[in-house]
């Protein structure tokens, strides 16, 4: 059962930086990485993505520019460096596996299980 562990998370002030990292242990179903976010009342939504190899990822039109995603595969660690953060980026931060090889890439549906977050708040 593969396992997501995310850190990095804090209360920062609008202009700030934070760099989140996660974790993940035991099997997975796909080897594509992603951050997705939910905030408070909000559905989950999808942040950022990255392929096996890095060559590839995929970001979300309002985090386009500010956000990077990477990994280690190495360690099988998934990093979101966010810069100039707003307070519309608060909510809490999950990495995310895909639970088979046939997912759409933005939808909450397609990935898990679901670690237990990592809280980013925003202040102006």
């Amino acid at each position: 059962q593969v396992q997501l562990v995310e850190s990095g998370g804090g209360l920062v002030q609008a202009g700030a930086s934070l760099r989140l990292s996660c974790a993940i242990s035991g099997g997975t179903g796909s080897n594509y990485r992603s951050w997705f976010r939910q905030a408070p009342g909000k559905e989950r939504e999808f942040v950022a993505g990255i392929s096996w190899s890095g060559g590839a990822t995929y970001y979300a039109d309002s985090v386009k520019g500010r956000f990077t995603i990477s990994r280690d595969n190495d360690k099988n660690m998934v990093f979101l460096q966010m810069n100039s953060l707003n307070p519309e980026d608060t909510g809490v931060y999950y990495c995310a596996v895909p639970r088979t090889s046939s997912y759409s890439y933005k939808d909450p549906a397609d990935f898990g299980p679901w670690g237990q977050g990592t809280q980013v708040t925003v202040s102006s």
